[in-house]
């Protein structure tokens, strides 16, 4: 899912789901650290509680119970309705007891409307409780003793959080509807009534049934050669969290880039992002070599509209892409690297709860690093390693200390909140300090071994310090200490002595700004035909926030940042603008923002658009063009900035 840098918005990032530590409230799950202790924690560690009284490995945002029954498979027949904007259809779920004696099964939903909830074709009683605003609603029904599965049947809302229903209109190609979903992180709930915490791992198989115009993809088995007939079969064999399940519907083709990687796209986008993505298959060799085999069979790309909330999100054996990262130089493509990353650290090896998204993204973000490092060279590390620094440096600057701290404490708060750059890069530089202590050979090592020893697994920030404590701290006792470990872990900011990474390149660039911002030279004079995407972001980004109209001219006329196709440098500049006031920039803005949806990009120029009264008429009047097109997360995310 989700990340404010130069390396996307990575959901693996990014989403509206709310915590509380009220367990009166329809009482989300508070025994659920058994159920993480038996069936992913191997260590005694997940049953501790922190000193700020979280117990690890509960799931403060799910109303399930799986420490009493689980739910192992899921199997869904489904019809989307482009008129209705509705999934109607069923779900039957395989369930084990953990408690034999326990016949309650508890379900989360959001805004669905049961229909019938049954046993071997025998309605069973159940019982809609009390909504949540954030939490949803729960669903709990009263299972036959002997019962190992139950059917319900049901329909989404057309509002649902977790699925865009798209016109003709909204689409590259113009003339057919599109769907997808975006599930995490608690949005799988609005499509499928289910366990929706990521401690609760499925298997799932599916039939999705659609006009015959249209192909559906899934986070599943997908046949590049199916035909198009309106109903298609899936199966996922591995066990997913529910965050991971994931449903796409359009005018799609497919093109393969390797043996094992591919990309589905609108017509109109195949080539271009075959083109740009052509080095996927290399990626996925290179990860396999230092880290262990890829467990997913195949690894596709589909390319949605420009409306995807996020930069890319990894939704196992088909990660969904934004549009805005076809730059035509593959100069964004440490997205794909993250996504494909996510395979090993985040799909395979899994955060329990939100608590650990660091998890998740820290090691992600690290892999990304390295994969980027190996395809493309030590130069080019490095300039994204500064970028990367420098986020997080901002948002340690804006963010409460709370905020700060990789395990963050989410109970009664929107845990929107943890997807900042602190899980992702923190994270990182956490574990590049470790490589940098006992060398990158010994920390491979251990990270390959690691991704065999939790596979499948969902586990706690808890487990993984056990882990560390029975590893590397007993391995190297003279490189690493537990007190450094608990610092970077649950201390905020930045801990001293962290790496600092530094790029030579980077160097010539803040010479080459401050010669031009003193006057000595021109900036038609400044050669930056060498120049990549990093290049010109950290010659932009480190601007001073004050510059006169003349300068804010001068750069457009010498490098036409206005025009540029870029929409990373794109950003940059109209951040720029916005904060000048450059006026002869605001029309790309206001189309810049009625024609992408992606967060990471629109969210920072709302925010800053609403600090004056005039950039806030602004600011409502492209929110206002743009909602309908917008992602209900875009909207719920940028809609306080206009109001």
């Amino acid at each position: 899912m989700k990340k404010y840098g130069l390396l996307a918005t990575f959901v693996c990032a990014p989403v509206l789901f709310a915590c509380s530590d009220n367990t009166s409230l329809s009482s989300p799950n508070t025994e659920n650290e058994q159920a993480v202790a038996s069936t992913s924690d191997s260590s005694a560690d997940a049953a501790k509680h922190t000193d700020a009284g979280i117990a690890s490995g509960v799931d403060y945002h799910s109303f399930a119970n799986p420490n009493e029954i689980r739910v192992t498979h899921l199997s869904l027949d489904l019809t989307a309705n482009f008129e209705s904007k509705q999934l109607v259809g069923e779900v039957t779920l395989d369930v084990e007891r953990t408690k034999p004696e326990n016949n309650t099964l508890v379900l989360d939903t959001r805004a669905l409307e049961i229909q019938r909830v049954s046993v071997e074709g025998e309605s069973v009683p159940f019982e809609m409780g009390e909504t949540d605003p954030d939490l949803g609603t729960p669903l709990t029904i009263t299972l036959p003793s002997a019962a190992n599965s139950v059917t319900v049947a049901y329909s989404t809302s057309p509002e649902a959080s977790g699925v865009q229903w798209l016109t003709p209109a909204q689409t590259a190609g113009k003339k057919h509807p599109f769907l997808f979903t975006q599930a995490q992180a608690v949005h799988a709930r609005s499509f499928i009534p289910l366990q929706d915490s990521p401690q609760v791992r499925v298997t799932y198989d599916a039939t999705i049934k659609t006009p015959e115009s249209l192909l559906a993809v899934m986070s599943a088995s997908n046949d590049p050669t199916t035909e198009r007939d309106g109903e298609y079969e899936f199966n996922m064999p591995q066990p997913i969290p529910s965050y991971l399940i994931a449903l796409a519907i359009g005018d799609l083709e497919f093109k393969a880039m390797g043996e094992r990687t591919g990309v589905y796209a609108e017509p109109a986008l195949l080539e271009s992002a075959a083109k740009e993505f052509e080095d996927t298959e290399a990626m996925l060799e290179v990860t396999e070599e230092t880290y262990g085999p890829y467990q997913w069979d195949r690894y596709d790309l589909l390319i949605l509209p420009p409306s995807f909330p996020f930069g890319g999100m990894e939704n196992p054996r088909l990660s969904f892409i934004t549009p805005t990262v076809i730059a035509g130089d593959k100069s964004l493509v440490s997205l794909i690297a993250h996504e494909l990353a996510h395979s090993w650290s985040g799909n395979t090896v899994t955060n329990a709860t939100w608590r650990d998204l660091w998890l998740n993204e820290g090691f992600t973000t690290y892999l990304t690093y390295r994969i980027m490092e190996m395809i493309y060279g030590h130069d080019r590390f490095k300039k994204e390693a500064v970028l990367g620094y420098q986020d997080l440096e901002n948002d340690v600057a804006a963010l409460e200390e709370n905020d700060e701290i990789l395990a963050i404490d989410l109970r009664g708060r929107n845990p929107d909140d943890v997807f900042s750059n602190i899980p992702y890069e923190k994270g990182a530089l956490f574990l590049r300090e470790i490589e940098h202590k006992i060398g990158r050979e010994n920390f491979d090592a251990f990270l390959m071994q690691y991704f065999k020893d939790f596979a499948f697994k969902s586990i706690t920030t808890d487990t993984f310090i056990a882990y560390l404590d029975d590893t590397l701290l007993k391995q190297y006792p003279d490189q690493l200490d537990a007190n450094r470990i608990h610092t970077w872990i649950f201390e905020p900011g930045i801990p001293e002595g962290a790496p600092h990474p530094e790029s030579d390149a980077f160097t010539k660039i803040d010479d080459t700004r401050s010669a031009w911002l003193s006057g000595d030279v021109k900036a038609a004079d400044i050669e930056t035909a060498q120049w990549t995407v990093h290049e010109w972001l950290y010659f932009l980004n480190n601007m001073p926030e004050s510059l006169s109209e003349a300068q804010l001219a001068e750069l457009d006329s010498a490098f036409s940042l206005t025009s540029t196709k870029n929409n990373e440098i794109a950003h940059s500049w109209l951040m720029i603008a916005v904060q000048n006031n450059y006026q002869p920039a605001y029309d790309r803005l206001y189309s810049y923002l009625v024609s992408i949806g992606r967060n990471k990009l629109v969210k920072p120029l709302y925010r800053e658009l609403s600090k004056t009264p005039e950039g806030k008429a602004f600011a409502k009047r492209a929110f206002e063009e743009a909602k309908p097109g917008y992602h209900p997360l875009t909207v719920k995310a940028n809609e306080g900035f206009v109001n």
